[in-house]
């Protein structure tokens, strides 16, 4: 075989990085590629409320327990978008983005196999869980339910701290020691950026099903066809339900919500109050839903999808992750006459992932169009234009992608 000069430089450098320590002596693998790992790079910095600026810090050395990750793409979710308005959080200044993934281009010597046993390297695709901290009283009476830790951390919602690239927005992330990652080498790049919110939907059907309510012949209605309602209807058409019902108010996505298996579709600007609507409902039920999940972050919507769900019943409230404000419910005929069994769901658990990985390559088997709800895509310097395009609902899944 014939090795030419080039051939034998680009093996040496290869050879050379492979071995390469850092100035504390941490044995780092870096690329098993062409591609340079720059000096600097550039995150989309939240400085004030409606202010994303683009800025460039220097890629610090990673530790024995620490990756460095190159970001291809996030998704932009509702909780980003109230951080973006309003800083709920107090998080300001923030490099945002929790719905990422991206390739391996540095590890620690200490990593060598992702959450679930995997075994992992340079070059493998990588998706991110939250950050438990396995010392407060949930973690410690629960550890079933890591969702509920009162301290958990997820990339995107770190304060900016000396490492800089705590989000997905960004050319790249650094995912420190104590975190779930999962290897998603066999997902192409719009389905893994769908990853966590999928786990979002995911974890509030294995909350549904707790109730013991949902069955292949149940009446389902979902309320509220943003991203998490709609992966919450296909995770129950995977599931095999079919008398799936779908109540918005934007036509398009309720006709995302038909590709995606609803029989019915229901929108609420059609009818002049909330009694013409539920009469609506009853008319496609009967009696009413035997399940409902409730996925808007509208208070209204709230109070509304009690009276969808017929005596017996069940519901799951999904669409509250930050304070929109109250809601009013009777007690009596809301609750007690009715005996419905409602559930909430937070987040998700670290063991939510592996089921949401299944439930996308069911998805996927079954040629449901989950990558149709990714409608915009932008580059890193215009996440402003980005989140002002979720804020009009102008699409439905809107995603930086890291060109």
């Amino acid at each position: 075989m014939e090795i030419n000069n080039i051939d034998i430089e680009s093996i040496v450098k290869q050879v050379i990085s492979e071995v390469a320590c850092n100035d504390k002596g941490t044995k780092v693998e870096t690329v098993a590629t062409n591609s340079v790992i720059p000096k600097t790079a550039k995150v989309a910095m939240l400085k004030s409320k409606k202010n994303i600026e683009v800025q460039e810090f220097e890629i610090p050395e990673i530790s024995d327990d620490e990756m460095l990750i190159r970001v291809e793409g996030c998704g932009i979710c509702g909780t980003d978008v109230h951080e973006y308005k309003n800083d709920p959080f107090s998080l300001i200044p923030v490099v945002l983005g929790h719905e990422g993934t991206g390739e391996i281009v540095k590890i620690g010597r200490n990593i060598n196999r992702d959450t679930v046993g995997n075994p992992i390297g340079i070059g493998d695709k990588i998706v991110t869980c939250t950050i438990p901290c396995g010392e407060c009283d949930n973690c410690l009476t629960m550890p079933d339910r890591d969702n509920l830790c009162e301290n958990s951390g997820i990339y995107g919602l770190i304060p900016d701290d000396d490492k800089k690239f705590n989000g997905w927005f960004g050319e790249y992330l650094i995912i420190r020691n104590g975190s779930t990652y999962f290897k998603v080498n066999d997902m192409d790049l719009k389905t893994r950026m769908l990853i966590e919110p999928a786990a979002v939907a995911v974890h509030a059907v294995e909350r549904a099903k707790t109730t013991g309510l949902l069955s292949f012949n149940s009446k389902v209605l979902i309320q509220g066809c943003g991203p998490i309602g709609l992966m919450v209807m296909a995770v129950i058409r995977t599931m095999g339900v079919e008398n799936i019902i779908a109540v918005d108010g934007d036509t398009k996505r309720l006709d995302m919500a038909k590709r995606l298996g609803a029989k019915h579709t229901v929108n609420f600007r059609h009818y002049k109050d909330s009694e013409q609507l539920k009469l609506r409902i009853k008319e496609i039920t009967g009696m009413g839903a035997d399940f409902a999940f409730q996925c808007t972050g509208v208070p209204q919507a709230a109070a509304n999808i009690w009276s969808f769900v017929k005596r017996g019943g069940g519901l799951c409230e999904v669409g509250f992750f930050v304070d929109n404000g109250n809601c009013s419910i009777n007690p009596h005929f809301d609750i007690c006459n009715k005996e419905i069994t409602a559930v909430g769901s937070w987040v998700y658990k670290v063991s939510d992932y592996p089921i949401t990985l299944d439930f996308l390559r069911r998805a996927k088997g079954i040629d449901l169009p989950i990558t149709d709800l990714i409608t915009h895509e932008y580059p890193l310097d215009k996440l402003n234009e980005a989140m002002d395009t979720n804020m009009k609902q102008a699409g439905i899944k809107i995603a930086y992608v890291n060109k």
